[in-house]
């Protein structure tokens, strides 16, 4: 019983050779659809071509040997015309596989744009916590590692296949006629190569697969040596040797798996190759015999030993080109595998709440997928329309994921957020963050123009230049915007040609008017926004920002009280809980954690 079903596993492994064929071919013609018919034509031209080259070989052979005993002009015309009929088909051969080549490096370079264009669609459509999770960066680094290329490949390959079948199907027509049993070792001779590509193709795709977290690390590694806001860290540190010679070690590990595998590879690549020359020249010999003895004429001899030959090397190309198969479908698991991972976000649909009661935390609760640590613990606080809560505690409190709760980057694990009276998984999710304005700690510095920096705050108004201008001034960003070169349209960042650089505060102040684009937003969520500027722009900043969000909820972010004591409500989080909350004075008369804080800062500045 144990024997059949190791059978059946094996027939079905050997099955699945198929199972994402349709993909890859629906993925291909999708991509370029004449592409496509092309490939297929030139694939069914070049699979019958061989066949008919071989018989007109035949026919030269045995029209010479005719001429040569008739002398006669007709013999010696038709083999002159046998002649040219195969130049005609070698030539057409020759044209089909230049088409081949042509198509398929075209189909290569739009199938890897369209399969990193759907990664990072379904990139877009994911959660937050799956970027920080390390298992789904493996997932996407494996699907982008070379998935681009294997749906083509998979489609070239079953091409090739049914190519090659038309080949073997009018050599074996040919070969029967001198025996089947030429037939069977033709077949036979084929076989054990293929169990080895086979063998060695998983063995491959589980090394890629399972050192996928070192050829991230290695990734890394280059990003710390190369990139020049790195630099000047890994330079002052000395950290270079160090981070190279972790480099080389990762290297170096992986090369020993790849070179084992290439030595095992070629090892019984060519111990399996030589079944394949004894059996041919077995065959060889079979039929010079046979020709000695008048049994085939010296024209069939010839046809007979390059249809073998050839027969042999295509029946081998045919079961490589399963084996590759098999291959390509393990890629492409891997690939459907990410694409198809359901979408973990709910598709609300709610553009308007019902009620102007503003945001409000009912028994909150989060922990992060896997992890039994709650990092918020049943957390409940209203914040009224037009007022401003202030967020104080520790790093490590909670603060920030609290802010991602907010703005539906996670969902929480059990109680729920509501805005207006409205379940935040309830609201389209387009809708819902159109009413936020939002500027994090470690807000991203674009490589793009400044105003396009600031643009992007609200991609509706990217290329709006009167946007940027009245954005950029209630971020107190326009002074040094206008100093630069080009104004809006400098350059900034290093990356790219005439690129300036600016300085942490200035960048800050870049990414609080990007804050400030969302101008019909009535949520505005700062979390540490003048962390990297001077107390003189920070006091300037907070002077006019009542004015600037008097209609709007805003929620702070900050471990600066000179900040915080403009709220309306401040809460103090510790441990993912909140353990006061109130007004400034209330907090100062209750003597608890809030005021130890407060005059633990102003006895620094005293």
């Amino acid at each position: 019983m144990d024997k059949k079903k190791k059978i059946g596993k094996n027939i079905l492994q050997s099955l699945s050779v198929f199972r994402y064929g349709g993909k890859a071919l629906n993925l291909v013609w999708n991509t370029n659809q004449q592409l496509t018919i092309t490939l297929a034509a030139l694939t069914l031209i070049g699979g019958l071509l061989p066949g008919s080259i071989a018989y007109i070989g035949k026919l030269i052979v045995d029209s010479v040997v005719l001429a040569n005993r008739s002398g006669l002009m007709i013999d010696r015309q038709n083999a002159l015309g046998y002649v040219a009929l195969e130049a005609v088909q070698i030539i057409l051969l020759a044209a089909t596989q230049k088409g081949l080549v042509i198509c398929q490096s075209l189909l290569r370079v739009l199938l890897a744009q369209r399969v990193n264009e759907l990664i990072l669609e379904k990139a877009l459509t994911l959660d937050l916590a799956h970027f920080e999770d390390s298992e789904f960066y493996d997932k996407m680094s494996q699907a982008r590692s070379q998935a681009s290329s294997r749906p083509l490949s998979l489609i070239n390959r079953t091409f090739g296949l049914g190519q090659s079948a038309l080949t073997l199907l009018t050599f074996s027509g040919l070969l029967w006629q001198f025996s089947g049993w030429a037939v069977l070792v033709l077949i036979a001779a084929a076989i054990p190569a293929f169990i080895a590509e086979t063998r060695f193709s998983a063995h491959a795709f589980r090394l890629f697969r399972w050192r996928s977290p070192e050829t991230r690390q290695q990734h890394y590694l280059e990003t710390l040596l190369a990139r020049e806001d790195y630099a000047k860290e890994v330079q002052l540190y000395q950290l270079g040797d160090m981070l190279l010679q972790r480099y080389r070690e990762i290297f170096h590990r992986l090369y020993d798996e790849d070179r084992n595998l290439t030595i095992k590879k070629g090892i019984w690549g060519y111990l399996l190759g030589l079944l394949s020359t004894g059996a041919f020249y077995a065959a060889y010999a079979w039929m010079v015999i046979a020709a000695i003895g008048g049994a085939i004429t010296l024209g069939e001899m010839t046809m007979y030993l390059m249809v073998f030959r050839q027969g042999q090397s295509t029946f081998t190309a045919a079961l490589t080109s399963i084996g590759g198969m098999y291959e390509d479908n393990l890629y492409l698991a891997n690939l459907y595998e990410f694409l198809e991972q359901p979408m973990p976000q709910s598709q609300g649909k709610v553009t308007q709440g019902i009620s102007r009661e503003g945001i409000r935390f009912e028994q909150v609760s989060f922990s992060y997928p896997g992890s039994q640590r709650s990092v918020l613990n049943n957390i409940s606080l209203h914040l009224p329309l037009g007022e401003k809560l202030a967020i104080v505690g520790e790093n490590g409190s909670g603060k920030t994921t609290l802010i991602k709760l907010l703005t539906r980057l996670y969902i929480p694990s059990s109680g729920r957020i509501l805005l207006d009276g409205v379940d935040l998984n309830d609201w389209d999710i387009d809708a819902l963050r159109r009413r936020i304005g939002v500027i994090f700690q470690n807000f991203v510095q674009y490589q793009f123009t400044a105003g396009e920096n600031v643009g992007v705050g609200d991609v509706g108004h990217l290329h709006d230049h009167s946007e940027w201008e009245a954005a950029a001034d209630k971020g107190m960003a326009k002074p040094f915007i206008d100093a630069l070169p080009q104004g809006f349209d400098t350059q900034l960042g290093k990356w790219f040609k005439d690129g300036q650089e600016l300085s942490g505060g200035q960048w800050q102040k870049i990414a609080l008017s990007r804050a400030f684009m969302r101008s019909d937003a009535d949520i505005l969520i700062l979390d540490e926004p003048t962390a990297a500027m001077d107390a003189e722009a920070e006091m300037n900043i907070f002077n006019h920002f009542g004015a600037l969000t008097e209609d709007k909820m805003v929620v702070l972010i900050s471990h600066r009280f000179s900040t915080v004591r403009m709220a309306d409500k401040i809460v103090v989080m510790a441990g993912g809980q909140i353990i006061e909350q109130g007004s400034h004075e209330q907090l100062l008369a209750d003597k608890g954690r809030y005021a130890h804080l407060f005059w633990l800062q102003a006895a620094g500045y005293q």
